[in-house]
């Protein structure tokens, strides 16, 4: 069975059995509680956290509005620096909360970049190298996080430390092999296609950008997640990095339900489910559905203001 074949099959699968397995959890977890509890939780939600998660917010959104200035810097093109932020700003705040993120961000992306005149070879050079910058930065992260602070599972996933610091350690190593072709100014033929390593300038801001974004989210995350025992940002840090690559491993749209899974399983069991369930609507509302919300108001006003000038 040849390599495309066997992805075609496998990542459909994956996500299948993620999702079954999160939906029982999530059953077994509900099964206790009334929908009204969940309701109430929200209501004990303080007006600082809510405040504070949602300048967090802001500030991502402003980060994932970002992403494309580095591919046209690296592809030394030009474009006004108002329509790059705009169409990277739609495309993340549509593909982060529907998924299928190569598909949808690659139409939204060729939608607007060609309208403004930029070559198609470009626009896919821009799509590659967005997929690029979000898996340097999760091996990034994942490696960081795994050597300097390994998160304590809970049972029966209690694993070993070494294991989860070598995890660690091969991560940064993927990166660090990367960062060699990138000063070694190395070119990768793929299919008849040469792709270039961009310079080691452009992958650090790729890495340092990726991060902010999801340190951001996370803050969001650890504002709104009830106080608890020994309550730290790099814990819940950790917790968000693990539920979001598999959030990403089922390809289900917002990760939805596989997210919330990790979640509850990982913070400490003195918190109460509907209180945590409480805090992860808040925290979509502000990480998925208010940048939808803004990008579907700006696509409206763009097409309207775009037939308009045509009449």
């Amino acid at each position: 069975m040849n390599r495309d074949r066997l992805t075609s099959w496998l990542y459909p699968t994956l996500g299948f059995f993620l999702l079954a397995f999160s939906f029982c959890i999530l059953n077994q977890e509900l099964a206790r509680y009334n929908p009204q509890d969940i309701l109430t939780s929200l209501s004990q939600i303080s007006d600082r956290q809510l405040a504070c998660a949602l300048g967090f917010g802001f500030l991502g959104c402003l980060v994932i509005s970002s992403y494309d200035v580095i591919a046209f810097w690296f592809l030394k093109y030009s474009l006004d620096i108002k329509r790059i932020l705009f169409t990277t700003f739609i495309t993340y705040a549509v593909s982060n909360t529907t998924g299928f993120t190569l598909l949808i961000g690659g139409g939204i992306r060729y939608r607007f970049y060609s309208l403004w005149g930029v070559p198609a070879k470009h626009i896919a050079k821009i799509i590659a190298l967005g997929n690029i910058t979000f898996w340097l930065g999760v091996l990034t992260l994942t490696g960081i996080t795994f050597v300097t602070n390994p998160l304590e599972f809970p049972n029966p996933l209690n694993f070993n430390l070494v294991i989860i610091r070598s995890i660690g350690i091969v991560a940064l190593s993927l990166v660090g092999i990367y960062f060699y072709f990138c000063c070694q100014r190395k070119r990768l033929k793929i299919k008849h296609k040469i792709f270039y390593f961009p310079r080691p300038n452009i992958s650090l801001a790729q890495i340092l950008l990726f991060s902010l974004d999801w340190a951001l989210a996370a803050a969001i995350l650890y504002c709104l997640t009830p106080d608890y025992l020994h309550k730290s940002y790099l814990d819940i840090f950790d917790i968000y990095l693990l539920a979001m690559t598999a959030s990403i491993m089922s390809n289900i749209p917002g990760g939805l339900g596989v997210f919330e899974t990790v979640i509850i399983f990982l913070l400490p069991k003195t918190l109460a489910t509907p209180d945590i369930l409480g805090s992860l609507l808040v925290y979509r509302a502000i990480r998925f559905l208010l940048p939808l919300t803004i990008a579907l108001i700006l696509i409206s006003c763009f097409e309207i203001r775009r037939k308009w000038r045509s009449h």
